[in-house]
């Protein structure tokens, strides 16, 4: 099984992979974490050198070899909070993975990121408004794309509990291979 976790920055995308990883007995892919390495500098570096578009190539090409690459041994995978801008990715996590949506309001998320200077979209004056933009424009793109919701906004222990009971009830329907 491919189990995919899509959702605003700050969401616990990372810290819970890696706890559901662990739970699944299956590999775990934090993308951004790849991508760092693969480029070689944070995103944000990279970001604001080469801008949005070609951090969105680099991020969409990076998805589709994750996900090829988890198909035989399965995997989790923690993708960035914009991946689903692209309908390419959109189509990609709903049509090969399991994709859960971990779901938190802005307030919530801007007290577990400080002041993090790691996160380009939200170097700005404002960043609980810009959360609530980020959240208004890609909301339906995360309900399009998931395949389970569940809310994010206590710790981690409790959103995985959530998906574990959420993966326990539901019927997941089968996967195609990418």
């Amino acid at each position: 099984m491919i189990v995919s976790l899509i959702g605003l920055p700050g969401v616990g995308k990372s810290t819970v992979g890696r706890r559901l990883a662990k739970h699944l007995n299956v590999p775990f892919t934090d993308c951004d974490s790849v991508l760092e390495r693969r480029i070689g500098e944070p995103i944000a570096t990279f970001f604001e050198r080469e801008g949005e578009a070609a951090f969105r190539d680099a991020e969409q090409e990076l998805l589709r070899e994750v996900v090829e690459e988890a198909a035989a041994r399965g995997a989790v995978i923690a993708t960035g909070g914009g991946v689903v801008l692209r309908e390419a990715n959109r189509r990609l996590l709903r049509d090969h993975t399991v994709c859960i949506w971990l779901d938190a309001r802005p307030e919530a998320l801007l007290e577990r990121l400080g002041r993090s200077n790691r996160r380009p979209l939200l170097r700005v004056a404002d960043p609980k408004a810009r959360l609530i933009e980020l959240a208004t424009q890609r909301e339906a793109w995360y309900a399009e794309t998931a395949t389970l919701k569940v809310s994010a906004s206590r710790d981690a222990g409790s959103t995985l509990s959530s998906i574990r009971r959420e993966l326990d009830a539901k019927a997941v329907p089968a996967l195609k291979s990418p």
